[in-house]
């Protein structure tokens, strides 16, 4: 028999075969060591060798051919066997699709704010959660004892340095991270510092211990509060669109001079009052201000050559304000039919 008609004839006998059984005979008798593949093989040792290349090159691709077909059948017969077993689980079904995830709101927020920044020419820069007290409050001028320490009572880490100088602390604030650019670069500056923050206070619908920042800083010649000014509300159009309000007042920051807040209409009253506003209508998302002279000549800056302007923003407000929401502690308790709600 030619090697094409017995791949022919073993390849329609392998289509016949309904079972594992059958299978199994199938394999015995066109694959076994008494079959007609396995007999040509052993017969071509007595022809002239350039013959016995040729023909056993020709074998050899029929038998893996076969090989690979009867694979294939056993697979294809044995799904279908466990598919009617009495478990009666049919794995031949597609299987349950996973669910995607998504954004967290505060990650699309943080990325939302800084992507407003981003267009109007400022860097976005990350520092350390575990800061020096020099960066987190001398070199911002609030120095030990200063009153204005109490607004950030936070969590302390038992570390010293080696002179035993500088303590650690997990971060009140993301603007250490601009003492630390201004260390490093000249004029003109203009970058944010996205990031987690930590303080020690009591919980409430707008308050929480760990929460998020966005806070920016812009150093150059003849910058202004109406620069500051007009950078925010620029970028307030682009968080909330063109029919929210905004409002700033006279407010004081140690490490800006003079200081302001920046606050919008609560999104959940529209200015008549609620819990979540105070009654007020309003709810700050910012602190802000022209940066201090003592901050800028601490880094080496001309203070009678360049001025700028810093702001902070509550990542945990913003989003609040964007979507509607009433409590911030929502955004943390991991509810997933609060979180499937955004995209």
């Amino acid at each position: 028999m030619e090697l094409q008609e017995l791949k022919a004839q073993a390849l329609a006998g392998l289509e016949q075969t309904a079972d594992l059984e059958g299978l199994e005979a199938w394999r015995v008798r066109f694959l076994g060591r008494k079959g007609p593949l396995s007999q040509f093989l052993r017969s071509i040792s007595s022809l002239p060798l350039e013959e016995r290349r040729l023909q056993g090159e020709s074998a050899n691709r029929v038998k893996s051919s076969l090989q690979d077909a009867w694979q294939s059948r056993r697979e294809s017969l044995r799904l279908a066997q466990v598919s009617t077993s009495q478990s009666g689980a049919d794995i031949s079904l597609p299987g349950r699709p996973m669910p995607l995830g998504r954004l967290h709101p505060i990650t699309q927020t943080f990325r939302d704010i800084c992507a407003a920044f981003q267009s109007l020419g400022f860097e976005v820069v990350e520092g350390p959660e575990v800061e020096w007290d020099y960066y987190n409050f001398e070199a911002l001028n609030i120095p030990p004892g200063h009153a204005a320490r109490d607004m950030f009572s936070t969590f302390w880490v038992d570390y010293t340095d080696d002179k035993g100088g500088h303590p650690m602390l997990l971060r009140t604030h993301t603007s250490p991270m601009q003492v630390r650019v201004m260390e490093k670069t000249e004029p003109p500056v203009r970058v944010v510092v996205p990031g987690q923050v930590f303080r020690y206070e009591a919980t409430d619908a707008t308050h929480e211990a760990v929460f998020h920042q966005v806070e920016g800083l812009a150093v150059d010649e003849n910058i202004t509060l109406a620069d500051l000014k007009g950078t925010l509300y620029e970028v307030a159009r682009l968080l909330f669109g063109e029919d929210r309000k905004a409002r700033f007042r006279c407010t004081y920051f140690p490490f800006v001079e003079p200081g302001v807040d920046m606050a919008i209409d609560c999104a959940m009253c529209r200015g008549e009052g609620c819990r979540v506003c105070s009654g007020t209508g309003w709810l700050e998302i910012l602190g802000a201000g022209m940066v201090h002279p003592n901050v800028l000549s601490r880094v080496g800056y001309d203070t009678q050559r360049y001025t700028g302007f810093a702001f902070g923003l509550g990542v945990e407000r913003i989003a609040m304000l964007r979507h509607g929401i009433d409590d911030i502690r929502l955004f943390f308790q991991n509810d997933l039919r609060f979180l499937r709600q955004f995209r």
